[in-house]
């Protein structure tokens, strides 16, 4: 059985498209109810990350052709993302990302959030030292991905995403979590 998330107020396109997991899906709290109730269930029991990956295909597709989001896409973008995918779309919009790679080939993102601490985000293991990701994705399980991981996501795809060369031994530097070469 496919159920698509146009059910959700109709305006979300009909492409986007989950299949239910084989096992039922076991809330912890009634924060949906009604029409809304199965779609959430068939979302949270079904691999989100592969319509997450679709949004984001569809996203470098229009954004390529048209340098605009469209609605339908920003509305499926905030129900898979919920309210991280605003946050990162304002860090891409702010110019907040940065790849930063080296001559051996290895390569990581730089986010500056807002508070104005820099993030260094991995796309390969999906991961973020930032404390919503560790809070909201590892503990509670609660979202796919915090807003600064979001934010490499859609500038990647957006191609928006700054590009700074490093040394192979600043990248070392980088990637091991510190700041500075010591002396």
């Amino acid at each position: 059985m496919l159920i698509a998330l146009s059910t959700v107020g109709g305006a979300i396109n009909q492409r986007y498209v989950l299949r239910p997991a084989h096992k039922p899906v076991k809330k912890k709290s009634p924060r949906w109810c009604g029409k809304h109730e199965h779609v959430f269930r068939c979302i949270m029991g079904s691999s989100l990350l592969s319509v997450a990956e679709q949004l984001l295909k569809d996203l470098q597709r229009t954004f390529l052709e048209t340098n605009q989001i469209p609605d339908d896409l920003l509305i499926a973008l905030r129900f898979v993302f919920g309210q991280c995918a605003l946050q990162a779309l304002d860090l891409v919009d702010q110019r907040s990302v940065t790849c930063v790679s080296s001559p051996s080939g290895r390569k990581a993102f730089q986010v500056l959030g807002g508070s104005g601490r820099l993030y260094t985000c991995f796309t390969s293991c999906h991961y973020c030292p930032c404390p919503a990701f560790s809070f909201s994705v590892l503990r509670r399980n609660e979202s796919l991905m915090c807003k600064h991981l979001l934010a490499v996501c859609l500038s990647q795809a957006m191609g928006l995403c700054q590009q700074e060369q490093v040394s192979d031994q600043q990248m070392t530097f980088i990637l091991s979590g510190k700041t500075e070469a010591s002396t």
